[in-house]
């Protein structure tokens, strides 16, 4: 019977009990896209673009406060999504990222590969490439796990962020960035770039709900580092 067929292959793209979270494949194979500057008119073939922003203020001290709060899963827990079982990413024997030169060029010193882990005053880990975590979201009485792991950070002048990717068992498979600018006139606005699909045959059929869903949690995100919320 095909549903039957379909039902173990949509079971089998979940991790093992076993299997530490850091060693599953994202669920997505377009990683880093929400970069790309035509997302909305060209999104991964399959996929459905989102891009809503909204401002913050004004002012460098502005910009500190929000992105400093970002950084801490602040959008995700302004929102309303528990942000669980958060685990760095480990270190591995293959890292290297060149050595650190005097004044003169004479090596002195093997750069570190991974930047130090840091923490919220809650010991919270902050956002770092590689963390995954378990995001936790309640719907119509239910609570929906989206597993997720993060897959670059946005550290520029006037421009800081992160983009997560989907984990297998989360109910979407795609990517959705999150950053704060702090533009030349001053002002001081949230983006949040999404792209995505349903993940199994199982939430193809409730598209719509996934959508009411998605827009939702958008508009909590863009809430999430005003003013009023205390960021």
């Amino acid at each position: 019977m095909p549903e039957a067929t379909t039902m173990r292959t949509a079971r089998s793209t979940a991790p093992r009990a076993d299997t530490s979270r850091s060693e599953v494949p994202l669920s997505y194979a377009a990683v880093g896209a929400t970069q790309a500057e035509d997302l909305l008119y060209y999104p991964p073939k399959g996929f459905h673009p989102m891009e809503r922003r909204a401002r913050l203020g004004s002012g460098a001290a502005r910009f500190e406060a929000a992105s400093a709060k970002l950084l801490a899963w602040g959008v995700q827990r302004g929102a309303g999504i528990t942000v669980g079982d958060i685990q760095p990413a480990a270190p591995t024997d293959t890292d290297y990222a060149g050595l650190v030169y005097d004044e003169f060029g004479t090596p002195v010193a093997a750069r570190a590969a991974q930047p130090e882990q840091q923490y919220g005053e809650d010991g919270t880990p902050l956002v770092a490439a590689g963390t995954t975590a378990l995001l936790t979201i309640r719907a119509f009485g239910l609570n929906v796990h989206a597993p997720i792991r993060v897959v670059y950070i946005v550290d520029e002048p006037g421009r800081r962020g992160f983009a997560y990717g989907t984990l297998p068992g989360h109910p979407e498979s795609g990517e959705e960035s999150f950053v704060v600018e702090h533009l030349a006139d001053d002002s001081v606005w949230i983006v949040v770039r999404a792209f995505s699909r349903p993940s199994t045959w199982f939430y193809r059929l409730g598209l719509p709900v996934l959508r009411i869903m998605q827009a939702r949690a958008t508009r909590r995100y863009l809430r999430a580092l005003m003013p009023s919320k205390g960021a």
